[in-house]
């Protein structure tokens, strides 16, 4: 299976940096439960430079960070330290003084009224407390540019103190609840969540390149944003999230390589088992790998700001739900993907996979805004359909 997947991927990342309307550069990786089983890189760190990509490059991996929180969470959880039904205010405080907002008046101010119910960490964890982002919500967006309510990529608390867009619990949208995530666990633990993912996560993992602020070395390998301009052209961007934090932002603040999210996947793969420890108990990666939503499904996310965000959605037409922390696909998915399997992105377009049914995981990672690039994220759609490809014709030999 290696050797024809190997060849079928390499392509494929060649493909995407070499084809019009081309990425300037990507790193994927496939794991099994025991070791990465392919490693890739094509292109360049940034397109106006001559640094190649290379397999060890730091990216910032954005909402592929919720899953970290989502596991440190779900540790304090083993540990009767939390409770995921106790109002969350208990944790952070703050996020028992916000208010819904129900519109704006005729002058143009919110309209906010009291929650009916408490926000829990339950609701967090599966984005049903009623916070949303302003690339993906007009409320927020309007809130952004008639109240300059901050944006999360300036990593501050006040960022994070918005009005609920629903009363906690109604529905389904995806927004900041895992920043605040982040904000129980630091409550708890009295830590910053960097030196809990750290102690917690990170170093029974051995992950090494990983964390919400960068060391000398990980700044040597960092790849650049761009920008995807409407004639399909790419432009370098000036940008990085904060080198030093006010909030380290659970949902989106990390940096790694695809290497060490590798790692992570295979202890998701390994029931929660890593190469120096233990990180989740075998039953808590059964519980949390689980559809936490019941019958409410996730929905495509709209791109309100076009810079950030194209409208989005992972297999349109097939049913999605929600575990702690992933998207389920609750068929199997057009790339071979089995039902039940886990996966979720991240805002420069990076994308993975975790298939705990067949032992297998994959991540692949750009720096190119806005999100569902069709360059970048019809590239990831054909590695892993490439993949399944190869694992089929392995089975049926």
């Amino acid at each position: 299976m290696q050797n024809g997947f190997s060849a079928s991927a390499d392509a494929i990342l060649n493909g995407v940096v070499e084809t019009a309307p081309h990425v300037p550069g990507v790193v994927a990786m496939a794991t099994d439960r025991t070791q990465t089983i392919y490693r890739g890189a094509a292109g360049k760190r940034r397109i106006d430079r001559d640094q190649p990509m290379t397999t060890d490059t730091v990216f910032a991996i954005f909402s592929t960070t919720k899953a970290v929180t989502g596991t440190a969470v779900l540790q304090l959880v083993e540990e009767g330290r939390l409770d995921l039904d106790a109002p969350a205010k208990i944790y952070a405080p703050a996020i028992g003084e916000l208010q819904v907002i129900e519109g704006f008046d005729a002058a143009g101010e919110p309209r906010l009224r009291p929650p009916k119910r408490e926000i829990t960490t339950r609701m967090l964890m599966l984005h049903t407390a009623g916070f949303g982002y302003d690339f993906f919500n007009a409320t927020y967006n309007r809130l952004a540019i008639e109240k300059g309510q901050p944006s999360v990529v300036t990593a501050s608390l006040a960022s994070l103190t918005t009005p609920l867009l629903f009363d906690p619990g109604d529905r389904w949208e995806y927004g900041t609840n895992i920043d605040w995530c982040g904000q129980v666990v630091e409550g708890i633990t009295g830590e910053r969540l960097g030196e809990v993912f750290k102690r917690r996560i990170f170093e029974p993992l051995g992950m090494t390149d990983t964390g919400f602020e960068l060391t000398e070395s990980m700044r040597s390998r960092l790849a650049g944003m761009h920008a995807r301009g409407a004639d399909g052209s790419l432009t370098a961007l000036d940008f990085e999230l904060p080198a030093t934090p006010e909030v380290h932002m659970g949902g989106h603040g990390l940096h790694s390589t695809v290497e060490d999210y590798m790692r992570f996947i295979r202890m998701w793969l390994n029931d929660g088992a890593g190469p120096h420890g233990r990180v989740l108990k075998p039953e808590t990666v059964r519980m949390a790998a689980q559809n936490q939503l019941g019958d409410k499904k996730i929905c495509m996310l709209p791109g309100v700001i076009p810079s950030l965000s194209n409208d989005a959605e992972f297999f349109p037409g097939l049913s999605k739900s929600w575990a702690f922390t992933f998207m389920v696909n609750d068929d199997i998915a057009p790339t071979g993907r089995p039902a039940g399997a886990l996966g979720w992105a991240g805002l420069a377009n990076l994308f993975y996979w975790i298939d705990r049914e067949n032992g297998f995981g994959g991540f692949w990672a750009t720096q190119i805004l806005p999100f569902a690039d069709a360059a970048s994220f019809t590239g990831y759609m054909a590695f892993e359909t490439a993949f399944y490809d190869a694992l089929a014709q392995k089975n049926a030999a």
